[in-house]
């Protein structure tokens, strides 16, 4: 998919106004933005004769979802977690947090969040791209995230960016605020 010239200009204007690295301080390491986002559109999942199916369905009206506040606490973390942080001067309006599996060799994306302002303008792809060039330092094979079936916007952004389905969980939001929706998992395969 070629961008087009106002995505580009965007994404140009986001580079040269917003600095990223690992997470360095208390602010950096407990900065919580609260995740939303809005959806016309639901994967839904079929399940069928030898396996499920995962197709794209038309919401109406449309969902806007707030994430609940069950953010842990901010503590001490371990030498296979990191934060990678998005600046804009010395306010954090993004960041991804990961942490390295070396048994099966996978990088897990915990959390991935853009504050509301600062979205479409590339920082969570950039961010994301931090992750992956730590997996690819760590020795990972692969990248893995859960997203919920509702959260289209997400789960397309993760598609452009290579991610592809590799399954699915119908309870582990059971009992919670999310309840109804079914996690979807997605790898990135680092070849």
């Amino acid at each position: 998919m070629i961008p087009s010239d106002r995505g580009v200009a965007a994404e140009r204007e986001a580079a040269e106004t917003i600095t990223y690295r690992v997470a360095e301080s208390e602010r950096d390491t407990s900065a919580v933005i609260k995740g939303e986002f809005s959806s016309d559109t639901v994967f839904e999942v079929a399940g069928s004769e030898g396996g499920f199916t995962i197709r794209p369905a038309r919401l109406d009206p449309p969902v806007h979802k707030v994430f609940p506040d069950d953010e842990p606490e901010a503590g001490e973390t371990s030498e296979d977690e990191r934060r990678f942080v998005a600046l804009d001067g010395d306010v954090v309006c993004g960041y991804v947090d990961t942490r390295y599996e070396p048994w099966n060799r996978r990088l897990v994306i915990a959390d991935i969040e853009v504050a509301g302002p600062y979205q479409g303008r590339g920082i969570g792809r950039t961010l994301m791209s931090h992750a992956v060039d730590r997996a690819r330092a760590c020795g990972a094979g692969h990248v893995w995230l859960e997203v919920s079936n509702i959260n289209a916007p997400a789960i397309r952004a993760y598609q452009r960016m290579g991610f592809t389905f590799c399954g699915l969980d119908t309870s582990l939001y059971s009992a919670t605020a999310s309840e109804g929706e079914t996690a979807l998992y997605m790898s990135l395969f680092l070849g």
